[in-house]
């Protein structure tokens, strides 16, 4: 890239489809990046993906979805220990590589904010997943909070490694490592985990694609 592009964050929470569009207005978005695995919820159905998109498109906003490429979870079984999805292995797939790269592409274009649910970016795969395979790129990752404000992914991984409470300044360990170990272990702690009864419902064929979400 020859100049440094931005990319927002934001987490649709249950704000009103009124304050949602507000958030993003605030920061000049024109292209909102779903990244939900599953873009429907019964607790928050204004964020439901064909809403979502007819309300962006009012106020000439795009919308594109990316969740089978950079959601958090996966139909590849290998991608899973004990239940648990590994934001490792998910990386490592070609359709996540595809994703990014859509995504790097179409900075050059829009002003894109990565959407899903969780409010916080600290508690959310579209950051401990998507952006951390973006840090090493030349683009300013910018986290848009409840209330509109900005959070730098620099202080965002400050507050990750203080919330860990990982001891700082080691001899022995740079703090870019120290940073990758913050991600590996927030990555455990909020991973998507099957369980029996989704599987019961998936091999069965009953599961609907407009299931209330759990984890995005």
């Amino acid at each position: 890239m020859n100049k440094k592009f931005e990319l927002y964050t934001i987490g649709h929470s249950t704000h009103s489809i009124e304050e949602f569009i507000k958030l993003i207005a605030m920061h000049s978005i024109t292209a909102v990046c779903d990244v939900r695995s599953t873009p429907y919820s019964q607790f928050t159905p204004q964020f439901n993906r064909e809403l979502l998109q007819q309300e962006l498109k009012k106020h000439n906003i795009s919308y594109v979805f990316l969740g089978e490429e950079l959601g958090a979870r996966s139909d590849n079984p290998n991608c899973y220990v004990n239940g648990k999805v590994q934001y490792g292995c998910l990386a490592q797939e070609p359709r996540f590589y595809q994703g990014i790269n859509r995504l790097v592409e179409g900075l050059t274009n829009y002003r894109i904010a990565l959407m899903c649910a969780e409010k916080d970016p600290i508690a959310c795969h579209r950051t401990i997943l998507v952006c951390r395979n973006l840090r090493s790129r030349d683009i300013e990752i910018k986290h848009i909070l409840g209330d509109g404000k900005i959070e730098s992914n620099i202080d965002f991984e400050q507050r990750l490694l203080d919330m860990l409470k990982i001891p700082e300044n080691d001899l022995f360990t740079s703090n870019e490592d120290l940073i990758e170990e913050a991600y590996n272990i927030q990555g455990q702690k909020i991973a998507y985990v099957k369980n029996s009864h989704e599987d019961d419902k998936k091999n069965s064929g009953t599961i609907s694609k407009k299931a209330g979400a759990g984890k995005a």
